[in-house]
């Protein structure tokens, strides 16, 4: 489960809770404020819940950085997460914030649901078609943004890709990181999708795994294409450390995996691509199975460039 489902008022209602933090991953305080709420909500958007109710936010703020830091820092990160609450139609109504030698950011979201509101994530059936929502690779395309300022971590890589390449890659992965799921589950419901869960921290094949073995029929995935930020492929034939081709690279704020009837997953991806101007791709198949998730051996690899236009 993505989040707490505990049944309230005689089990008319549930409320769908959950919480999340971690370390700044890019060199924006705004943006990074703004991927963290993302990453929070995500977790209610993975079952279905299309209204967020309220937001706590957690807050580590650095004894490590000087003054200065701090106060131009602090108050971006505070920022870029009640931007993204606003966006999601949602206030931030307090959290805790501490001093901690390190950054933290992340919160607590939760949602007040009668069953018809949420998607319990175990109700896949052979049959079914995989959809991902983002593609992969953003832990990879930070890692090479930061290899731009080490040479000898960016030699490794500096004949397979150019800075421009790394630095589009960069924009491609924060563009995607703030970017809400919350279409996408609002579209769960109308194309009927059977379970879903965001990827995340374990990686796509990680996440994959856990919902296969989750589900109420004998069923298995099967993940036959990966769309990736593009460039990161080639890299993650070098970089073999990342295991991104075998899908347990982490991801942050990542895609929406869902089963879905094979007959509405086209639909679904189109109307996506409407509401949010990004594409959604149908990945795998669910099949009878002993809950087991796996990618083929040798996966159509879908290069998904950074869009100029993309929001920030």
């Amino acid at each position: 489960m993505d989040c707490s489902v505990t049944p309230i008022r005689n089990g008319e209602m549930s409320l769908i809770h959950t919480t999340d933090f971690f370390y700044p991953l890019v060199d924006d305080p705004y943006i990074m404020g703004k991927i963290a709420c993302a990453n929070v909500l995500s977790d209610l958007y993975a079952m279905g819940v299309v209204d967020c109710h309220n937001m706590l936010m957690l807050l580590g703020v650095s004894s490590k950085m000087t003054e200065k830091e701090r106060d131009i820092i602090t108050p971006l990160l505070i920022k870029g997460f009640k931007d993204a609450a606003a966006e999601a139609d949602v206030k931030v109504t307090g959290g805790q914030t501490v001093f901690n030698p390190w950054t933290l950011i992340g919160g607590v979201a939760s949602s007040i649901c009668f069953p018809k509101e949420f998607i319990l994530p175990n109700g896949a059936v052979a049959g079914d078609v995989l959809v991902l929502t983002k593609p992969i690779g953003t832990q990879l395309a930070v890692n090479c943004y930061q290899w731009l300022d080490k040479p000898e971590r960016w030699s490794r890589i500096n004949s397979l890709v150019s800075d421009d390449d790394i630095h589009k890659a960069y924009l491609c992965a924060m563009s995607n990181m703030v970017r809400l799921n919350r279409n996408g589950a609002r579209l769960m419901h109308k194309y009927n999708a059977h379970a879903a869960t965001d990827v995340t921290g374990f990686g796509l094949l990680g996440h994959a795994t856990n919902l296969a073995q989750n589900q109420k029929n004998k069923v298995s995935f099967v993940i036959d294409t990966l769309p990736i930020i593009a460039k990161m492929a080639c890299i993650a034939k070098v970089c073999s450390s990342f295991k991104l081709l075998q899908g347990y690279s982490p991801e942050t704020s990542g895609g929406l995996l869902i089963c879905m009837p094979r007959a509405e997953a086209q639909e679904y991806c189109k109307d996506i691509e409407r509401r949010d101007g990004n594409q959604a791709w149908i990945i795998g198949t669910v099949k009878e199975g002993s809950g087991t998730a796996q990618i083929i051996e040798d996966p159509e690899i879908i290069e998904v460039p950074h869009k100029e236009n993309a929001k920030l």
